[in-house]
């Protein structure tokens, strides 16, 4: 799955949007951002979390942090981070690639305003070397996202 499921979600919702590969490893955002050429806080990271019992895809700016305090009041409870098995079982994804387009499970998406910080950011496409290049916006609309305060400004 993985990669090629993100291949036809794109191919059917925006072909437009090519799969940016690298022989280099993105799965860090450390990693991700000098393998791009791009700021750190433009990788846009997907957290995979549990609050309370619904699990959630939360997109953030990689240099960003989840804040425990607006979590609760934006989404009802204290996130939790899943392990990387239930990860990939959840998502079709690796941990390095996980991304919100074509899951293997629908899940709840949330981005986080702090990606409107940028006009373009860089989520994963699904595997350790693969990003897309989008919009903050684009980027919620294409996975039916809600946007959400609930990450702390980066340092």
């Amino acid at each position: 799955m993985s990669l090629e499921s993100v291949r036809a979600f794109f191919a059917i919702h925006a072909p437009d949007v090519p799969i940016i590969e690298q022989s280099a490893s993105t799965a860090t955002v450390a990693e991700a951002a000098e393998t791009l050429g791009v700021l750190p806080g433009q990788i846009a990271k997907t957290l995979s979390v549990r609050v309370g019992d619904a699990v959630m895809l939360i997109v953030a700016r990689g240099d960003a942090r989840l804040e425990n305090r607006k979590t609760k009041d934006a989404l009802g409870g204290r996130p939790r981070m899943l392990g990387a098995e239930e990860v990939e079982a959840l998502t079709g994804h690796p941990v390095g690639g996980v991304c919100p387009f074509g899951l293997a499970t629908p899940l709840a998406i949330y981005c986080d305003l702090s990606l409107k910080d940028f006009d373009i950011v860089y989520p994963a496409a699904g595997s350790r070397n693969a990003s897309v290049r989008l919009t903050p916006d684009r980027l919620a609309g294409l996975t039916g996202a809600q946007w959400v305060d609930v990450c702390q400004p980066p340092a």
